[in-house]
């Protein structure tokens, strides 16, 4: 076998043998006898496979022209359409293919379209694409100028399974996707270039490989003031768009999310609050020890805004949480097992570092004994490692403030007496009361007696706080501020 038989057996194109040789030649000649037909054969090589992607992943709607195995998925309905000065209507059918890396929308046009409404391609069927990509209604999508089947090609990926959360890629479309609500946002409306109004919503997905934030539109945002937290649904025909860095999933009028009656399993992964750094967007979690009224507040624009802050309080430490907008509506309280995701960690109040709550956050109140991960430890490292470096809330358990019985008690500058003149020791106290003195320790006075309390918490002159712990020489060792 000659040198140009060699180079031409190693490609993967769809032009003839013949008509490869009858280029070579007319590349000898165009180059002026620079290059014998070897080197002509090499250059022609290069040139035919410039546009070949090695996954479906790589495809971008700006390329001019791509080469790409896929395996068929789904195969769409036949539709026809009008086309402008001609008489004889266009024809179209999308088929939905996927390989290893991600998914992709095939548009068949005309005669090829015929054919596929006639048989001629079924499900699971690994094609050989020739197109051009472009940025459909629906995400990444090809017009197919050529598409072969290639029978000696396997892609790994089953036709009918759905998705995960992680397994989600950019451009994707006709995502089917079963998840958890864990928080949902109100409909919003906006003019668009017509003049006509859109509407839009969002909800939050999570699976037990992650969580996603879903957009809904038009019709569609109903669904976000219609479902429940917990409540379990199916994403059929989404698609995947990138917003700020992060992977959406969107939701139009071919799309839908129903309930479904499956349970679907949410394992949150958390951050301990001990090691969030500022302008880090974390996730963190943990039992809410005390929640602010909710304020309202004057914009630059005129319009009202809103916040409510709550701590957050984990095995490593605990975090002022500001909670704006819709967000400072939600039902929480002291107590509450919660999950605040995506939030920013930013300068807060006396140096102290605060997370923020914003739009694109994800407030979810959990079950009760929800198991949270919040980084997993090494191999080999020992539980009781795990328990000390990590956040979950299992870690609140009645021994968590077992390590202040073993220092030297604080005496109390300011002994707190009940109504008879004594307080026995060891008891668990409630005690409400105003902030008369902050720091170490926290009094607090109700009007006819006064408290000092041992407490973490940040507290302001005047507050009106309730205190719950256990009493001890005088002094209350808070476990709940609120």
């Amino acid at each position: 076998m000659g040198a140009i038989e060699d180079i031409y057996e190693d490609l993967e194109t769809d032009v003839s043998e013949a008509e490869f040789r009858e280029a070579v030649e007319e590349k000898v000649e165009q180059m002026g006898g620079l290059a014998d037909e070897e080197t002509a054969a090499m250059l022609l090589a290069h040139e035919l496979n410039e546009n070949e992607v090695n996954a479906i992943a790589d495809i971008e709607p700006g390329m001019d022209e791509v080469k790409f195995l896929a395996k068929v998925m789904a195969v769409g309905d036949l539709k026809t359409f009008e086309r402008d000065d001609e008489d004889e209507d266009g024809r179209v059918i999308n088929v939905e293919a996927a390989d290893e890396s991600g998914s992709v929308r095939l548009a068949f046009w005309d005669g090829q379209a015929v054919d596929i409404d006639e048989g001629k391609l079924e499900v699971g069927d690994v094609l050989r694409v020739k197109g051009r990509p472009k940025d459909g209604y629906n995400g990444l999508e090809v017009s197919v100028d050529k598409a072969e089947p290639d029978e000696d090609a396997t892609i790994d990926v089953e036709p009918g399974a759905g998705s995960s959360i992680d397994s989600l890629t950019m451009g994707q479309s006709d995502v089917t996707l079963r998840g958890l609500v864990l928080d949902t946002d109100t409909i919003r409306t906006f003019d668009r270039d017509d003049g006509s109004e859109g509407r839009v919503s969002n909800l939050t997905l999570g699976d037990e490989t992650g969580r996603i934030r879903v957009t809904l539109w038009d019709d569609r945002a109903d669904r976000a003031e219609e479902l429940d937290a917990g409540a379990a649904v199916e994403v059929v025909d989404g698609y995947v768009r990138e917003r700020d860095g992060s992977l959406e999933l969107h939701v139009g009028d071919q799309g839908a999310v129903d309930e479904v009656e499956d349970d679907v399993a949410f394992e949150p992964d958390a951050d301990p609050i001990a090691e969030v750094e500022l302008e880090e967007t974390v996730d963190i979690a943990g039992v809410v020890r005390s929640a602010d009224p909710k304020r309202t507040f004057d914009r630059d624009d005129g319009s009202e805004g809103q916040v409510r802050n709550v701590r957050i309080q984990d095995a490593t430490g605990d975090i002022r949480v500001a909670l704006w907008g819709d967000k400072a509506d939600k039902d929480i309280a002291p107590g509450d097992e919660v999950l605040a995701a995506d939030v920013e960690i930013q300068d807060g109040w006396q140096d102290d570092l605060e997370a923020s709550a914003s739009w694109n956050s994800t407030i979810v109140v959990l079950d009760d004994g929800a198991d949270l991960a919040t980084g997993g430890a090494g191999e080999g490292a020992s539980a009781e490692t795990t328990d000390a470096e990590h956040a979950g809330l299992s870690s609140f358990g009645d021994g968590a403030d077992d390590a202040d019985d073993d220092g030297a008690a604080a005496v109390s500058t300011t002994g707190g007496t009940s109504s008879d003149g004594a307080q026995s020791t060891g008891q668990q106290v409630e005690f409400t009361g105003t902030v008369v003195q902050t720091g170490d320790p926290v009094v607090l006075d109700d009007g006819e007696q006064t408290m000092s309390v041992e407490t973490g918490e940040r507290v302001q002159l005047g507050q009106e706080i309730t205190v719950r712990g256990e009493l001890r020489d005088d002094r209350l060792h808070a476990e709940d501020v609120f």
